[in-house]
């Protein structure tokens, strides 16, 4: 208790000091802020709550910045080296990748999202894709972090338009797409 009462009267005598000095040097004699009585914050439900959901939607940004999610939801991403407006960000891609598995496009998440829940979501996120896309990377993340990339997409609102459905193997393809196998060189001409 001892050492209480004497940070309060340390506290005192340097509110003292300083009120002195602004007198001495012609400034208003209290601090700004003693003119407001001393008001403790304390969080209301409603506030926790709405500083979560911002929490969760930042955290959201940040797993979508650095997981590479942008690299094939965001059209030209990479080719504009990861500089393009939050604004333009995962409405998907019409240009395919092509495989053993047919073609494969990657998803306008913006409109994908509007029509599930968080837990509809989790399952959605978790379930096995095609290639490229790494979803047995999703299947590992945690549900809080999950939940936060949903609510981060959800906060972008509905945009752009539906992308194409994937293709079968040997069925016709009518937008561009990119192999993605291993291609073996050409061969090189002896001389």
């Amino acid at each position: 208790m001892r050492s209480f009462q004497k940070i309060i009267a340390a506290s005192a005598a340097a509110l003292a000091t300083t009120t002195m000095l602004a007198a001495v040097a012609g400034l208003s004699a209290a601090p700004a802020f003693a003119a407001e009585p001393l008001r403790i914050a304390t969080a209301t439900p409603a506030t926790r709550h709405a500083a979560q959901a911002e929490d969760a939607v930042a955290r959201g940004r940040y797993l979508v910045s650095i997981t590479g999610c942008n690299d094939c939801h965001t059209q030209g991403y990479p080719q504009r080296g990861g500089q393009m407006p939050t604004a333009e960000w995962l409405t998907g891609s019409p240009i395919g990748f092509q495989g053993p598995w047919g073609v494969s496009y990657a998803a306008n998440l913006r409109l994908t999202v509007q029509g599930l829940t968080e837990d509809q979501w989790l399952a959605f996120a978790r379930a096995e894709r095609r290639p490229p896309m790494p979803w047995f990377a999703l299947r590992d993340m945690s549900d809080a972090d999950l939940r936060a990339v949903y609510r981060f997409i959800r906060s972008l609102g509905a945009a752009g338009e539906r992308m194409p459905q994937a293709v079968a193997p040997g069925g016709v393809v009518r937008t561009p797409y990119i192999p993605f196998m291993p291609q073996d060189p050409p061969p090189v001409a002896r001389r």
